[in-house]
Order: structure tokens, then C-alpha cells, then sequence
């Protein structure tokens, strides 16, 4: 991955905080300066001036807020072997993997959900998967700087690892036979996320230990990737607490 552009306040102070040697280039207004200009003084970050019409291709029309960075995101996807080998596993690790999610608004609420509610990384496959850009890093408000981006080859691989590994997999589907609220989360969890518009691929679903359906009125059909993302993960942390700490 080169260089990409990160946009709006809560993105770039996220980035300024837990990874400010990705910075390039920070560019900020005069309305942005509070605050931000702070913490980039205290990482030795350079502030360069937000001028009316920088990068105005590159934004396409975005709310920026006032702030804005190049940064380089080649090495924010952490490698899996070294990240599994050192990960602790207790009942309360939760590990979040997308199966062909290509919405890359969906892909930044589904890192921000999993940082918000404890999980310990998000874990995304290399193909037919929208992959960590600009996008992703604003959708998410800036946790994917938080939180470990972990580069996969082969989900159905790496789901079978974390089974010898002692975790749980859970797929999310609609038509799973296991409800949502009724589970008991007392092992390390694997929570896989299907694509918008299929799901959980066949193979994947057969290598998951339980599928969770979440609840709903029958007058709705289903919902969309990170809110059920963000609705499982919420339920399992209401049962580990301390992993929020």
C-alpha cells in the first residue's frame, strides 16, 4: 500500500496518537488547530497550512473538518503468524474476520465496532476484500490506528489455525440456528462477517463452529454487515466487561 489521504478531526487525532511516524504530511486550518495541533507538537509532528483547494481531487468533495494528512499505511496490516503467536487466548479474546466485505464504509465501522467493544484485532483477507484506504481509516473515526489490522491469505486457513488454537468460531448469518441473545460466550471468540449481499461464503460457513442469527421483526429481512457486526460484538462484550478496559 502507498501513501493514502486521512480526513477529519477524530481520524487524525487517533493518527497522532498511536501512530504519528505514519505522518507524511498534516495539514491543518486554523479552525482544526485546537487541539490537534497540541498533540502534534508533542509527537514531533510538522503542521504544514490547509489551504482552500489542497488536494481537492484526492478529497473529491470530502468533510475534512480541517484537518488532514498523507500518511503511509504500508505497514499498518500486521503479519498474522507473528500477531496470533503473541496474542494471549482467554475467554475474553474476541478476534473479528471478514469474509469478502467490499464496502469499505462497512470495513471502517466494522474496525470501529470491534475497537469500541474490546475485540482484539480485525483480521482481513487479501482478496475480494476492500482493502485499509482513506475511506476505511475515516469511516472507522480513526481506530484503525487503534486497534490490530491483521493481513490474511486464506480465511478458510486461518479460521482452522485459531480452531487449534482453542478459539470458537462464530459466523454471522441470518438463517443461523443459534439466536444472538440466548449465547454464552465462554470461550475466545471468532466472529466472521460475511459480504453485503451473500453472506458468509459456503466454505467459510461450514468451517464455523455455531451460526448466530440476531433476532428481528419478520417484516425486515436482515442487516447490513457492520451493524450486525456491531450488534453481535455489543452482546459479547456485555459479557466481558473487563475487556473494554
Amino acid at each position: 500500500m502507498a501513501s493514502s489521504i486521512i480526513y477529519g478531526r477524530h481520524a487524525i487525532a487517533a493518527l497522532l496518537s498511536n501512530h504519528p511516524n505514519r505522518v507524511e504530511h498534516l495539514y491543518l486550518a486554523p479552525s482544526a488547530m485546537e487541539g490537534l495541533a497540541e498533540i502534534a507538537h508533542a509527537r514531533g509532528v510538522k503542521i504544514e497550512p490547509m489551504t482552500p483547494g489542497l488536494l481537492h481531487k484526492e478529497l473529491d468533495g470530502a468533510v475534512h473538518q480541517g484537518a488532514v494528512a498523507r500518511v503511509g499505511l504500508s505497514g499498518i496490516m500486521q503479519d498474522y503468524n507473528a500477531f496470533i503467536t503473541a496474542q494471549p487466548v482467554t475467554p475474553a479474546t474476541a478476534l473479528v474476520i471478514l469474509n469478502e466485505v467490499t464496502d469499505p464504509y462497512n470495513v471502517g465501522a466494522i474496525i470501529r465496532s470491534a475497537a469500541g467493544f474490546g475485540a482484539s484485532a480485525v483480521l482481513i483477507p487479501s482478496h475480494n476484500q476492500a482493502p485499509v484506504t482513506g475511506i476505511v481509516a475515516k469511516a472507522s473515526a480513526g481506530t484503525v490506528f487503534s486497534i490490530p489490522i491483521v493481513g490474511i491469505n486464506n480465511e478458510n486457513q486461518t479460521i482452522m489455525d485459531l480452531k487449534k488454537r482453542g478459539y470458537w468460531i462464530y459466523g454471522l448469518a441470518g438463517e443461523g440456528d443459534h439466536e444472538l441473545p440466548k449465547e454464552k460466550f465462554d470461550a475466545p471468540a471468532v466472529f466472521v462477517v460475511g459480504s453485503e449481499g451473500q453472506g458468509l461464503r459456503e466454505k467459510t460457513r461450514e468451517h464455523c463452529d455455531i451460526l448466530l442469527r440476531i433476532p428481528m421483526a419478520r417484516s425486515v429481512e436482515s442487516l447490513n454487515a457492520s451493524v450486525s457486526a456491531a450488534v453481535t460484538l455489543a452482546a459479547w462484550s456485555a459479557q466481558h466487561p473487563d475487556a473494554l478496559a
